[in-house]
């Protein structure tokens, strides 16, 4: 072979090794690195999700969940101390995939406008072991809320039989007497949903969902009118709030405004 030849065929191997603009060398465990780099995350192109917050978690550390905390406009998965991830309650697609994940498959049932809590829209609604409610929302909701949330015991078990606990914002949950809440909160945290004979309240635990850069286009959900007033003005507010029967927690949700301007 003349070393021309060699040339030749070193010239025509080269081409096709980086006539195509890819990178040459490969390492082991490359091809996981773009796996979970192929994962859902934020981006400027995904316009369906806008503000996604989902970071690649491992099926281990989602079985280490032991409570799962109901927060304004977020899910926290948490184990012991250690947060394990966080969930936008404006990401619809990952709140549930999560939930299943952790908690196996829920019941499902398509929901009417209404049926879910206080104003929600048409939605797909998953339930998990009668505990903990997710309504994905057909439609988003005018605050950006893609989910509604509702929690309905103080404990849901985990696919594998754990039981993972369930609570709001500062640890409270199903079943708790929050009557000490209830009278040091500002009379806009509260409202009396019952009469002289039965006690009911709407408490306020955490605000959210608000737009502070435009008074005149306040974000409510479900098609409610002000998010970010404090009541005096009948703008009402948005949040994760608590329904009891007389001082006791019988759900908690988000969102749920309390005192709205306006009906749906």
């Amino acid at each position: 072979m003349t070393p021309r030849t060699v040339m030749t065929i070193g010239a025509v191997a080269l081409a096709l090794v980086v006539g195509n603009g890819q990178a040459v060398d490969h390492w082991s465990g490359q091809d996981a690195d773009r796996a979970a780099a192929a994962e859902p995350t934020a981006s400027a192109t995904r316009t369906a999700d806008p503000v996604p917050t989902w970071r690649p978690v491992s099926s281990g550390a989602l079985k280490s969940v032991d409570a799962v905390e109901l927060r304004a406009e977020s899910i926290v998965f948490r184990s012991d101390d250690h947060t394990v991830t966080t969930v936008s309650m404006r990401d619809a697609k990952h709140t549930v995939s999560v939930l299943n994940r952790i908690l196996g498959t829920p019941a499902r049932t398509q929901t009417a406008v209404g049926d879910a809590g206080r104003c929600v829209p048409a939605s797909t609604t998953s339930t998990w072991g009668g505990a903990i409610r997710v309504a994905a929302l057909a439609e988003p909701g005018t605050a950006g809320n893609r989910v509604e949330v509702r929690v309905l015991r103080d404990h849901v078990r985990s696919r594998l039989g754990a039981v993972i606990e369930l609570s709001g914002p500062d640890g409270v949950q199903v079943g708790d007497d929050v009557s000490d809440q209830i009278d040091d909160a500002p009379a806009s945290d509260r409202e009396s949903l019952g009469s002289d004979d039965a006690q009911a309240w709407q408490l306020l635990l955490q605000r959210g969902w608000t737009d502070d850069s435009d008074h005149d286009g306040d974000r409510g959900t479900g098609g409610h009118h002000g998010t970010e007033g404090d009541g005096a003005n009948g703008d009402g507010a948005n949040g994760v709030s608590v329904l009891t029967d007389d001082s006791t927690v019988t759900v908690i949700g988000s969102p749920m405004p309390i005192r709205p301007a306006r009906g749906c």
